[in-house]
């Protein structure tokens, strides 16, 4: 007996090892799971028959579904490298390298999946034509080919030529060495080895989130007129700070440079919620600057995306692999931006310069320049450059044979060493990674030295300087406060028809800020002033009723109770740094009453309160966008014995009050209650709907129309998740 081992790694993340066996299994692989393994002792360094490696996984368990809560929950691409290079299963002449292939368990969706996604992670697009249709000249499309070949060593193969798979149904499968694993429902497994059995669920509870390895305290960052923020200098193997990656203010704007694992708390940790990232701009599509795309589509309107063509494709082709969707998706979570390489793109007043940067998969450096009273100010983003040396190694004039011409080699050495006011590089080191001695003689004002999990050398150090998070390199100082032109935009947007000067009365109060974790009303408290949200996150909790949803900057804190002069019926707490404009009570109703705004108010509020307290439209919805969804519902109303199959053109159907069984085709799937949804296979498969209800008693809903959702990426995303979970159960 005790020949199982089961350990619960972290949020969604357990292990499972089964040592006389030889089976070490990572059941879950979201985003920075190897640096939960890590962090546990699970992956440790070690030595054998002369040669340096890391101990890990072999065995792969995949989530049954994609999504929970909004997150990706396979992201097998690191541990996978973990398993083929960092423990050497791949390397020639390893003792770890005995021919049996790391391996993927679960559903055989997923396993695709799983597949196409690594596949697009090692090498992107994969041949010339594919280069050509993401933006490139013939002739550089030849060039790009010829140098991921040498970085692919001389061919591409598809990734099950490394890994062998299991899928896993409702009867036992064998693992290996008499190892079974079998699934009993939904994310739920037996592992069983002899007459030894443990279970593992995958299954995230309602309010939980994957975590990241590390903690990050909390930033009140000042917004420049042009800055950098410092959100990360790590790699996809430091288990203590964020991926590389940056944010940049530029007169009251939000971008970030790249979407590393866990975004969603760095940016809390900064102040910054989702809904105020104006867009992102984007160097690769590897897991270590690509996990965190989620996050952005967890918003209520579609965020700008800014990169180089053959970025974008190879992104795209990587997301929808991942998702098994069509690639023309990309847009709908997205405002697509293609950047002309080499070429300043100027973005209302911030430029930015893409530049190829030799890499696997299609790769920018990023140039950025804002006009002061200065002149310009620079800032360039070089993650995931290769060392001058490593490329140089490349140069091979032969253009049938994989390598880089010397004409390549001298243009990529030039763009690298441009001058900067503020450049951050990869130092990451190996293959396909930058060496910091390529930047000695660098004319730039400053260097950050980034993209490693190890602490600097004295050489290193003499070269180029750190950047702690939450630090910043303020370009062009700002002189004045941003933060009012954004509430006199959220009023302008909430009250589309009250005269400018009667905004400026509403904006004529203080501003406040609220530390992180401070509760700005407690439940029953009486309002006396109604709290406008400028800046960061504020969650809102009923306990009686089990609700928690998050009010980002946008949203009026304390308005209906205000208006009927009531006590508040919820709390509501600061989740980062807030600012927020303090409006009297007294004042607000006067606009109201003046303007006679009360009727559209209160026409709105029921529809408004009854989204805020529901799964899919309860998070990240600013008040302008849930008034125009209430002001789009139309109730249905059924009663014992009914039946109902939605229509095509009939959207989305929400559930207001009672229960009902929902079917798809003939398949039970699940009872229904207030809050819960269904057709939304109508709206993300653009088709008629395969549910129908069945009720007993009395029965509400309303439905919404597609049109409606199809430009809210947050909806569109639980939309998606909620669809492939139920698909999972009617086929199972």
């Amino acid at each position: 007996m005790g020949q199982i081992r089961k350990v619960k790694v972290s949020t969604g993340i357990e292990w499972v090892e089964v040592p006389e066996a030889g089976v070490f299994m990572l059941c879950g692989c979201p985003p920075d799971s190897v640096k939960h393994l890590m962090k546990c002792g699970l992956i440790v360094p070690t030595e054998r028959a002369g040669w340096s490696f890391e101990t890990g996984p072999n065995v792969i368990l995949l989530s049954d579904v994609i999504l929970q809560n909004g997150s990706f929950t396979n992201m097998a691409e690191f541990p996978v490298l973990q398993m083929l290079y960092r423990q050497g299963t791949l390397i020639p002449n390893h003792p770890n390298n005995t021919g049996t292939k790391p391996m993927l368990v679960g559903a055989q969706d997923q396993i695709d999946a799983q597949m196409e996604y690594i596949y697009r992670g090692n090498y992107g697009l994969v041949s010339e034509e594919e280069l050509i249709k993401g933006g490139t000249t013939s002739d550089e499309a030849k060039d790009m080919m010829r140098m991921k070949l040498r970085f692919a060593f001389g061919a591409i193969h598809h990734p099950s030529a490394l890994l062998d798979h299991r899928v896993v149904k409702e009867d036992a499968v064998e693992i290996k060495n008499g190892v079974f694993v079998k699934r009993l429902s939904l994310n739920k497994f037996e592992v069983s080895y002899e007459d030894e059995t443990v279970q593992v669920d995958l299954n995230l509870d309602a309010d939980a989130h994957y975590v990241p390895s590390y903690p990050l305290n909390y930033h009140e960052i000042d917004r420049d007129s042009f800055s950098v923020i410092h959100s990360g200098d790590g790699d996809g193997w430091d288990v203590n700070r964020p991926t590389m990656s940056s944010v940049i203010m530029y007169q009251g704007k939000i971008y970030l440079v790249d979407a590393g694992p866990n975004v969603r708390v760095t940016l809390q940790a900064l102040g910054i919620g989702i809904s105020e990232v104006d867009g992102i701009f984007h160097t690769h599509s590897h897991d270590d600057h690509f996990a965190g795309l989620p996050a952005f589509i967890r918003s209520d309107r579609k965020i700008n995306y800014y990169a180089a063509p053959y970025v974008r494709a190879s992104v795209a082709k990587k997301l929808s692999a991942l998702l098994s969707i069509d690639e023309s998706r990309f847009e709908d979570f997205f405002n697509i931006h293609d950047l002309k390489v080499d070429e300043w793109n100027d973005i209302e007043g911030l430029e930015v310069r893409p530049r190829m940067s030799p890499h696997p998969v299609e790769t920018a450096i990023l140039q950025f320049r804002a006009l002061g009273p200065e002149g310009y100010k620079t800032y360039g983003h070089y993650a995931d450059i290769v060392s001058l040396q490593v490329l140089k190694d490349m140069i091979n004039e032969d253009e049938k044979v994989p390598g880089v011409s010397q004409a390549f080699f001298d243009r990529v050495k030039g763009h690298y060493l441009e001058e900067m006011d503020v450049k951050k590089i990869d130092i990451g080191g190996g293959l396909i990674h930058g060496e910091s001695d390529d930047f000695r003689d660098d004319p730039s004002g400053k260097i950050i030295l980034s993209h490693t999990a190890r602490p600097l050398t004295v050489d290193q150090r003499e070269i180029g300087s750190g950047a702690p998070f939450g630090t910043s390199d303020v370009l062009i100082p700002s002189f004045q406060d941003n933060t009012r032109r954004y509430a006199y935009a959220y009023l302008r947007n909430y009250f589309p028809t009250v005269p400018t000067h009667a905004l400026r009365t509403l904006m004529n109060s203080t501003l406040m800020t609220f530390n992180p974790e401070t509760i700005l009303f407690k439940e029953g408290e009486k309002v006396d002033n109604i709290y406008l949200l400028l800046t960061g996150a504020v969650e809102m909790i009923k306990t009686s009723s089990n609700l928690h949803a998050l009010a980002s900057a946008g949203s009026l804190v304390g308005e209906i109770a205000a208006i009927h002069q009531l006590p508040l019926m919820e709390t509501y707490r600061a989740t980062t740094f807030v600012r927020a404009m303090k409006i009297p009570a007294t004042l607000y109703r006067n606009i109201v009453e003046k303007y006679q705004l009360f009727e559209d108010i209160l026409r709105l509020m029921e529809g408004r309160e009854f989204l805020q307290n529901t799964r899919v439209f309860g998070e990240a919805l600013s008040y302008s966008t849930q008034n125009r969804i209430a002001d789009e519902m139309t109730a249905h109303h059924l009663f014992a014995g009914d039946e109902y199959a939605p229509l095509k053109k009939e959207g989305l159907a929400i559930v207001k009050e009672g229960k009902a069984r929902l079917y798809c085709g003939k398949r039970f799937i699940e009872e229904i209650g207030r809050g819960d949804i269904f057709a939304e296979d109508s709206v993300v498969g653009n088709r008629r709907s395969k549910h129908h209800i069945e009720i007993d008693d009395s029965f509400e809903f309303c439905t919404i129309p597609t049109t409606i959702l199809q430009d809210i990426p947050i909806v569109q995303w639980k939309l998606i998740e909620s669809f492939e979970r139920r698909r999972h159960i009617a086929m199972s």
